[in-house]
């Protein structure tokens, strides 16, 4: 570019900034903001635009084959599918561990058999989260910064900003195009922490709102339970706060706070019901068969060492933040620079609430909502070190992949925290030139953060590629087999390891007799369970067997002198093998 060009663009931002500044020193008199998001532009605007990249994100990785590389994303589905397609549908094939929520969301796009044989049924609820999240974190920065009815243009662009480090982190683009479910707790955690700012500056309404959110949250993920406890802690003591004195705590009265509890408790006293109903057991899901904490000591009596924090609450916390940062650069540098941003911003939103004389007496809402983003921090770390979630992550020992993903539960605290400080640049720096240097400065943390992570392949799809890549070898190989059968074959499969073979073969889960088809009501075992009977019989049951090595099937079989019609050796994997029985 010549140098008079350059001079010229230079000139021309530096007239652009400086017109922001004075327009921030100048009173404003502007049009309130849209109390509906509907008759808002600039939300209607943000929300286009982020459906455009889940789209098209949607459309890239599909044509990879990637949005099932999870194994857990595929067993999603198929747990969503079971509700209607099985021996044995019903409601119970929920299961237990998992919350429902997510595969209730997932059951109307699943209906189609090319949309569950394909994947894509299971990545709609997951890209329409990650529009709805986008919007949540604009819509909490640019309130959270507003005085009075209508933000500065500050608080607008900073709201933008924050807003394009949520949109355009790499990771998350590709968890919102997976069936995994990230995008859609992220989605019901960020507009928990709008309504919540909304409540405690008194809108009696934005509590219901709130308590939904959270409700949903704990029937997505078990970090809900935390935060729900956590939010419901900061309300009570803002009730206590408010009693006598309804002029500074508007809408905190009791009936309000009542409701809202009830509402936040409601899901997981629900599922606890659940699991004391149909397993005989309220924390199944905690310490039964299935749960994180048997799958470590099964581990550990494999002869393999504890995960990396057990039992260090520290360590656990150090982890979890490394995963976040990890989530966010390539570099080491820059992934401490995302972590220095969370005190720097903690420290311009103080300057701003309280540095400056405020025209409203009630002005907690916006930093407690805020505070709420950090959450995850104690909750992961409790979960690392005493609840067998081990969080594996590469720069570390042992210097792999797994559970990685878990660091994008700080990403909304990450894009909140650059739009804050953006807005404490345009709004306190009046140096024209050092506005413009310290605004370049951040986004080019912000460019060369993604420009890293899409060079090295963001760390969320590399834990997907790495820990499945044998496993999707078998279920594809396996599915070449199984989609030659006749029609209306029935097989006897056990399908906690391998249920993504059926999918890929389209063979329906109503022609498969598996775990799931008997009475888990039935304690300690079923035996006139169809599963239970099948295994003791499989040759007057099932016109095909799938058995891989070590699994019930299998032990069930191994000694039949069944007919093989094929055996699959993948490295890494158990062996399969198909019979045909009549």
């Amino acid at each position: 570019m010549p140098a008079s060009r350059s001079s010229a663009s230079l000139r021309t931002w530096i007239r652009v900034t400086d017109r922001i500044g004075n327009h921030l020193r100048m009173p404003k008199r502007s049009k309130p903001v849209a109390a509906d998001p509907e008759g808002d532009p600039e939300i209607r605007i943000l929300a286009l635009l982020a459906t455009c990249v889940s789209f098209l994100a949607f459309l890239i990785y599909y044509q990879r084959g990637e949005i099932t590389l999870y194994g857990d994303a595929v067993a999603h589905m198929n747990i969503a599918r079971r509700v209607f397609d099985s021996k044995t549908p019903g409601l119970l094939q929920l299961g237990t561990v998992w919350l429902p929520l997510p595969h209730l969301l997932m059951i109307p796009f699943l209906i189609s058999k090319d949309l569950w044989q394909r994947g894509a049924g299971g990545s709609i609820p997951s890209m329409i989260a990650y529009v709805l999240g986008v919007v949540g974190i604009f819509r909490l920065v640019r309130e959270s910064l507003a005085r009075g009815t209508t933000p500065a243009i500050a608080a607008r662009l900073a709201s933008w900003a924050a807003a394009l480090v949520f949109a355009a982190n790499p990771n998350l683009i590709y968890m919102q195009a997976t069936a995994m479910g990230e995008s859609l707790y992220l989605a019901f955690f960020v507009w928990a922490a709008v309504f919540l700012r909304e409540f405690l500056d008194g809108d009696a309404k934005a509590a219901v709102k709130c308590a939904l959110c959270l409700a949903a949250a704990c029937l997505t993920r078990y970090d809900g339970w935390f935060l729900s406890f956590a939010i419901s802690g900061v309300v009570a003591v803002f009730w206590i706060l408010s009693r006598g004195n309804a002029a500074r705590f508007p809408g905190m009265d009791f009936s309000s706070i009542l409701r809202f509890v009830l509402i936040c408790a409601a899901a997981p006293i629900l599922w606890l019901a659940y699991n004391g109903i149909v397993y005989k057991n309220p924390l199944e899901f905690e310490n039964g068969p299935y749960s994180a904490k048997a799958i470590e000591r099964r581990t550990q009596a494999e002869g393999n060492a504890g995960h990396p924090g057990s039992g260090n609450l520290i360590l656990a916390g150090q982890y979890f933040l490394k995963a976040a940062e990890v989530n966010m650069a390539e570099s080491s540098w820059l992934e401490r620079a995302w972590i220095l941003l969370l005190p720097v911003a903690a420290i311009a939103l103080w300057q701003f609430r309280w540095g400056d004389p405020a025209p409203a007496p009630v002005r907690w809402g916006a930093p407690l909502a805020l505070a709420v983003l950090l959450i995850p921090i104690p909750f992961y770390a409790l979960s690392v070190a005493y609840g067998g979630v081990p969080i594996f992550i590469p720069p570390w020992w042992p210097f792999t992949h797994y559970n990685v993903r878990y660091g994008l539960q700080l990403l909304p605290a990450f894009s909140v925290a650059f739009g804050l400080v953006i807005f404490c640049i345009l709004h306190y720096v009046r140096h024209k030139r050092l506005r413009i240097a310290a605004t370049l400065l951040l986004f080019l943390l912000l460019g060369f953060s993604w420009a890293g992570v899409w060079r090295a392949t963001p760390v969320c799809l590399q834990e997907a590629q790495i820990n499945m890549r044998t496993r999707n070898r078998l279920e594809a190989q396996l599915s070449t087999f199984l989609s030659k059968l006749p029609t209306n074959a029935t097989v006897l499969m056990y399908l906690g390891d391998h249920v993504g073979a059926l999918q890929k073969a389209g063979i329906p889960l109503s022609h498969v007799i598996n775990e799931g088809n008997h009475r888990v009501w039935m304690q300690p075992s079923d035996p006139q369970g169809l599963w239970e009977r099948a295994l003791a019989n499989p040759t007057a049951f099932a016109d095909y067997i799938v058995a891989f090595e070590g699994d019930p099937v299998w032990q069930a079989v191994h000694d039949l002198h069944l007919r093989e019609l094929v055996e699959i050796h993948v490295t890494g994997q158990a062996r399969a093998i198909l019979y045909r029985v009549r």
